[in-house]
């Protein structure tokens, strides 16, 4: 799928609960809003921006407040899951719609699927990118992550202590954001005879596992420079906070325990992603958690960061999905579900 020119982007901001979101904006008709993970910003749907654009979409990727332009509210509380879902909610409002289409990676993915699962009534179809859907449930997260990396520490334990994963990331952020994007791309990540990166030694840091000198190979020294540019001046607590509310989100959301995502859906894994092997019990549960899945694909020799990895197959899987699904005038008549 040949990639349209970039040149008529458009950034704004608009209001949310979270004080405001930065967007960037292409295309005109049905509005599909793109959701970024941990690290990025909205700079990780560059490819997909211009092609669903062409494809006859309105599409808006948001900077996920604590990243980017958007608001950095000070309290780790501000970044649970209900808060991010109305942020969701308000960009939709915001650009004078009443319906999206949202699609995540990564964090961002499982924010897209709490988007659809929440709030139902705006969010009529659900796209989601490495990270497979799991209804919450089951044991504490904290506990969960915990008892993951028997004498090493998982690295989301690692992120839980305020200021603690800061203080490796943040005196030298281009270095580390260069290293954590090849430890978890299809190229560029350590083989399995080498130290898994998502596991730290007790004492050490995440970048002691991350493989040094070599960019993979969607990712430009000015690409790295957007990304690099961004935390710089805004820090990593933000981004850091949504690892921080799992505890939080568990207890707020046991209303939704083992809740399918009803509407149209969509999952595009990596073959060499950590997050599908992981999840594999995720995907093969699809037919029960996710009813209305229309399609799930697994794109092999790519890793974490699937859209920028592989950005021409993901264009062409999103457009197709986007152009069997109902017109938003025809979505479903919203479920009984408690506002976000």
């Amino acid at each position: 799928m040949t990639q349209p020119p970039t040149t008529d982007l458009t950034h704004r901001l608009v209001s949310s609960p979270a004080g405001r979101i930065h967007l960037v904006e292409q295309g005109t008709g049905p509005l599909v809003l793109l959701v970024h993970g941990f690290p990025e910003s909205w700079y990780s749907w560059r490819h997909q921006l211009p092609a669903l654009a062409a494809a006859g979409y309105r599409v808006a990727a948001i900077d996920v407040r604590g990243y980017g332009r958007s608001s950095r509210p000070g309290e780790v509380a501000a970044y649970r899951m209900r808060e991010l879902v109305a942020d969701n909610v308000a960009v939709v409002e915001a650009l004078g719609e009443e319906s999206a289409v949202v699609i995540g990676h990564d964090w961002g993915s499982t924010i897209a699927a709490n988007s659809a699962l929440l709030r139902p009534d705006v969010f009529r179809a659900v796209g989601l990118l490495s990270v497979p859907y799991s209804p919450s449930g089951g044991p504490r997260p904290s506990e969960i992550f915990a008892g993951m990396g028997g004498e090493e520490e998982f690295y989301v334990s690692y992120f839980q202590e305020p200021g603690r994963a800061e203080t490796e990331i943040e005196p030298e952020v281009r270095g580390w954001l260069a290293g954590i994007y090849a430890a978890l791309s299809g190229d560029t990540m350590p083989g399995p005879d080498l130290p898994d990166p998502h596991f730290i030694t007790h004492g050490a840091t995440m970048r002691e596992r991350f493989p040094a000198g070599r960019l993979p190979a969607w990712l430009s020294e000015a690409d790295l420079d957007v990304y690099a540019g961004e935390f710089e001046r805004t820090g990593l607590s933000g981004a850091l906070n949504r690892y921080r509310n799992m505890d939080r989100d568990w207890e707020e959301l046991a209303e939704f325990n083992d809740a399918p995502i009803t509407q149209p859906s969509l999952f595009i894994g990596g073959g060499l992603d950590a997050s599908t092997t992981w999840m594999g019990d995720a995907i093969k549960a699809y037919p029960t958690t996710l009813p209305g899945l229309i399609g799930s694909h697994i794109l092999e020799d790519t890793g974490h960061w699937i859209q920028q990895e592989r950005p021409e197959e993901v264009n062409r899987l999103l457009v197709d999905w986007l152009r069997s699904l109902p017109a938003a005038q025809e979505r479903p008549t919203a479920q009984e579900r408690p506002t976000a």
